[in-house]
Parts: C-alpha cells; sequence; structure tokens
C-alpha cells in the first residue's frame, strides 16, 4: 500500500498535518485529508493507494489559507500510539514514515555544523546548509528489544513510564562501536543481571517516538536468577504462559516476540 518515492514532481496531493508530534483526523477517521494543491511547506513523503502523499507541519505562521483554519478547528489531533491503536497495522508504514520525517524536520531546521538556517530539498529527506554544505537526513537510531526465556517462561520487565500493571520486553540503544548482538548481551545483563545463551534474530520494526529502528531478538537466559538495576526498570519477573500481566499493545514489536513464543509452545 505504501511506495517508498518521493512525489516530488507532484503539485496535489492527500494532505498529512502535524502539529507536536500529533496527527489531525479527516473527517474519516483516518490521518489522510482529501487531495488538494500544495504549497512549498508541504513535504513531498510518499505514495499511498498509488496516491501522493504530503506532509504539512502546522504552526502558527503557515497555517494560512481559510480552508485550512476551517478543517483545523474542527479536526481532532491524535498522537502515534493512539492512531496506531485506531487503525489496522496496514497502516503503520504511513504513521512511523509521517512521524519519523515530521520529528526530523522539526527538529533540523538549523545547521548542525555553523548554524545557520537549512534549506529543505525536495528530492529526497534531506536539509541542505548553502553556507558550509553541510546536509543531514532523517536519524534513525537503532534499538535492540529482546524477549528473554528460560524454557517456557518468558522475562518481562516494566519501566516507570509504562502505564500500571503492564509489562514487556527488555530494550535499549546499540552503542557506538558495537553490534546489535553485543548489544543484545549487555542490555539484558545491565537491566537484569543475565547471562544469555542461544540467540535468535526475529524481525526489525521502525519505532517512531521519535526515531528508532527495533531490531528483535529471542535469547535463552543461562539461569533464572534476576538482579534488576532498579534505574530503567523499576520491576522484573519470570512469567508462566498461563498467567500473563498486561502485555505490550498488539501493534509493537514487543507483542509479536511475546505472540511467537506463546504459539510456538502451542504448537509444540
Amino acid at each position: 500500500m505504501l511506495r517508498r518515492e518521493l512525489p516530488m514532481k507532484e503539485t496535489a496531493g492527500r494532505l498529512m498535518l502535524l502539529n507536536q508530534g500529533r496527527l489531525a483526523m479527516a473527517q474519516d477517521d483516518t490521518p489522510l485529508f482529501p487531495r488538494c494543491s500544495w504549497d512549498e511547506d508541504v513535504q513531498p513523503l510518499c505514495w499511498w493507494n498509488d496516491e501522493p502523499v504530503g506532509l504539512l507541519s502546522i504552526d502558527t505562521d503557515n497555517a494560512t489559507s481559510e480552508v485550512l483554519h476551517n478543517s483545523l478547528a474542527r479536526c481532532e489531533w491524535l498522537d502515534g500510539r493512539a492512531w496506531m491503536a485506531k487503525l489496522p497495522e496496514s497502516w503503520f508504514p504511513l504513521l512511523s514514515t509521517a512521524l519519523q520525517v515530521g520529528a526530523w524536520l522539526a527538529n533540523h531546521r538549523f545547521c548542525g555544523r555553523c548554524g545557520v538556517p537549512a534549506s529543505r530539498l525536495n528530492h529526497e529527506f534531506a536539509m541542505h546548509c548553502d553556507s558550509c554544505g553541510h546536509r543531514n537526513y532523517p536519524r534513525i537510531s537503532p534499538c535492540i528489544i529482546t524477549l528473554v526465556t528460560h524454557g517456557e517462561s518468558l522475562l518481562l520487565a516494566r519501566s516507570p513510564r509504562f502505564r500500571p500493571g503492564q509489562y514487556s520486553t527488555l530494550a535499549g540503544f546499540i552503542e557506538p562501536g558495537e553490534s546489535a548482538e553485543e548489544a543484545v548481551h549487555r542490555e539484558v545483563y545491565e537491566e537484569v543481571g543475565l547471562f544469555l545463551g542461544e540467540m535468535r534474530y526475529f524481525r526489525s520494526q521502525a519505532w517512531p517516538f521519535p526515531h528508532a529502528l527495533m531490531l528483535g531478538y529471542f535469547a535463552e537466559a543461562a539461569s533464572r536468577r534476576i538482579r534488576i538495576d532498579q534505574r530503567e526498570i523499576s520491576d522484573a519477573a519470570w512469567f508462566s504462559p498461563r498467567t500473563l500481566p498486561r502485555l505490550p499493545p498488539p501493534y509493537s514489536i514487543s507483542r509479536a516476540l511475546i505472540e511467537t513464543h506463546l504459539a510456538k509452545l502451542k504448537d509444540q
């Protein structure tokens, strides 16, 4: 449904409206507004069902047209997690692209080398500095996310930021000079004090909060003794497949890791 080709020659198309990390809801309860003319503030984004899609970041200066003002006055704004819970999983690539590109545009308006205003290039996702020639692209931060198991048991943990009662898999950013597999071993040991044995790559998922790329792994623990770090992790425990806590949302790779493990046990 999504074609990752910038509709750079298009002067009209569908529009997504973004304001401070929230996408506006159109009358059809999706984040895609009807086809309209694009001005220079619109960032060409992608093709969706063979229609060009552009992104317009709304602020007090560029919401100038009467039509746009009227639309904004009536619409509801939802953050990424609310949209992902509302729409089918097939919408995830479009939502993720819009949110990550929007965050990049908001955070890189000035050159990171010399500080002068940067210019947006329409033929690619790039901000160019006419003063020093520096060019930057949307930031992508690689992370690992790991379901640690011991036999059929699942190790799940919670952050202080989670909803009450919710647990998830372990995750963390990959550090400079570190491989993804090294990051899995390091993060698991730092957060819960476990050494790992067999490890298996699962799949990846773009995670636009605000610009992560999650690399999913299964890992078997060498023991069940947990030592919680008490900084990033407020609690961690082994759970039986028959007695699970509140889990992450269905659209997340964390939930996919858990469901894949449970399905494997069921098949066995």
